[in-house]
């Protein structure tokens, strides 16, 4: 058992690798850079400044992980350990110490000038397996009590300590996450901020916010409670487990007085709505189920009343949720939807109304209920032309006895195996149905990260919808020695160990 599950998993962090690296590596070198800036509107205020277009996007390029930019500031400090006469003029000189400078330091280093003012500037291509490098080396990352450098504040205690207050907690002091472990009334109840993964920084969209902060967040209004502040009780949406360590010399004054001289102040906020991972789980698990509650006990029923009116229809509903294009078939159940009074997009009654979710919930487990119930039935009359089943029959049992009681013991075991790729479909119809009906999810974030050209959501959701998978596969093999002890995953096929 041991050696198959490191084997497992092995084979899962491979595909993990390959399908991300692949993603990263098509969005990051196949489509043109500037198309970053196609809906950035801060560049659109800028573009007709021909220094200020320079350097915007090349600060970008730096942020996103395409190049390494020294402006003409950070140049020259450089370029003064080289020779201490450099300056910022445009001239012969400057530029041959700029260029030796940049011979000297390698790496590809080249020496440019701003279009309009002259003033020299560096720039860096970095190579792709080299982005793909700092990707990985920056993947997980974990908190520690020399985390904060912050010259500006040279007497920062370093440690960790035990609090009550609110719930047990423990809290770090010189980490970046003041609450490092906490215990609260949210599922899953304990939680930590040690370990975390980093999946890039979103652009344009969610500007300046990491990949998983986007989709972990919560959203809508703010949720405004009475919070207890260092300096007393206010109302506030300030989530403070989630505060994170801010240099005080950066810390406004209203800021200051609320947290007097804790230099954690930077918060997220407690928001009415689910987050939007939270949102697509509740939409999938939901939809998984009806998709299994409805499949089963219809495959069964089809395949005991096979050639019969009952099964024509059945097969005549399955063949056209399988033979119409997805698109039409999720706006063909969306107008049936809205004909009975129903809301055809989700922001029409919000989060909150449960009748927002039943369309988009429905709809996507249609789209995985007419393959489910295809494969169960067929499996179903070919179990029912088997032995046992004969044997079954000669001693009286019904159809519906031997269905239930026998058949379908047998059919637990596909079942259950077909579990991991429903989970899959049903991440790729949350792409459809989340668009189509606006409902604030990953799925809707895909295809929107694709449009705005934000490769890093792009690439972050590809992981995350890969290790899911993964996850799934692992689990359904798991799941299947529950349901049949007989399954030994550590045997392989002519009973070799």
């Amino acid at each position: 058992m041991v050696k198959y599950i490191f084997g497992r998993l092995l084979r899962g962090i491979i595909s993990i690798f390959l399908v991300t690296t692949f993603t990263y590596a098509l969005v990051y070198s196949l489509i043109p850079r500037h198309t970053v800036f196609t809906h950035d509107l801060n560049y659109n205020k800028i573009a007709s400044v021909p220094d200020k277009r320079t350097d915007y996007e090349n600060t970008v390029f730096d942020e996103i992980g395409y190049i390494e930019y020294l402006n003409s500031r950070d140049l020259l400090l450089k370029a003064e350990k080289t020779d201490a006469s450099v300056t910022t003029k445009h001239t012969q000189k400057n530029e041959k110490i700029f260029k030796a400078w940049a011979k000297k330091a390698g790496s590809g280093w080249k020496i440019h000038q701003m279009p309009q003012s002259k003033n020299f500037y560096a720039v860096r291509e970095i190579p792709l397996y080299e982005r793909v490098g700092r990707f990985y080396s920056q993947l997980i990352q974990i908190d520690h009590i020399w985390h904060v450098q912050d010259k500006t504040n040279p007497n920062l205690k370093r440690g960790y300590s035990v609090s009550t207050k609110g719930g047990l907690a423990l809290i770090g002091s010189g980490t970046k996450y003041k609450y490092q472990l906490y215990v609260d009334g949210k599922f899953p109840f304990i939680h930590q901020n040690i370990v975390h993964l980093y999946l890039g920084q979103s652009y344009p969209t969610y500007s300046g916010q990491g990949v998983l902060q986007v989709i972990e967040q919560s959203q809508g209004q703010a949720k405004l409670a009475m919070t207890q502040f260092p300096t007393g009780k206010m109302l506030s949406a300030a989530n403070l487990h989630s505060a994170q360590y801010q240099s005080p010399s950066k810390t406004d004054a209203p800021t200051k007085a609320k947290f007097s001289k804790d230099p954690y102040t930077l918060t997220q906020n407690n928001n009415r709505d689910f987050s939007m991972i939270a949102t697509s789980f509740l939409n999938g698990f939901i939809a998984l189920v009806i998709v299994y509650a409805l499949g089963v006990p219809l495959s069964m029923l089809f395949a005991r009343k096979k050639g019969t009116w009952i099964d024509g229809i059945g097969n005549t509903i399955v063949i056209l949720s399988i033979a119409l294009p997805s698109l039409a078939f999720v706006y063909f159940l969306q107008f049936i939807g809205g004909k009975i009074g129903l809301p055809t997009l989700f922001p029409d009654l919000g989060a909150h109304n449960v009748l927002s979710y039943v369309l988009p919930v429905f709809i996507l487990a249609a789209l995985s209920l007419g393959g489910t119930i295809q494969w169960v039935r067929r499996f179903m009359i070919d179990q029912s032309l088997s032995d046992y089943v004969r044997f079954a029959r000669s001693k009286g049992l019904s159809e519906k006895e031997i269905s239930s009681r026998h058949i379908m013991k047998n059919a637990l075991i596909p079942i259950v195996q077909g579990i991991p790729g429903s989970i899959i479909a049903t991440i790729g119809g949350a792409t459809i149905t989340e668009t189509i009906f606006n409902v604030p999810g990953m799925g809707k974030m895909l295809p929107a990260a694709i449009l705005s050209h934000n490769n890093a959501m792009v690439v972050g959701l590809t992981f995350i919808f890969t290790v899911t998978a993964v996850i799934s596969l692992i689990l359904g093999d798991f799941v299947m020695t529950l349901v049949d002890p007989r399954i030994n995953l550590s045997v392989k096929r002519g009973g070799e160990k």
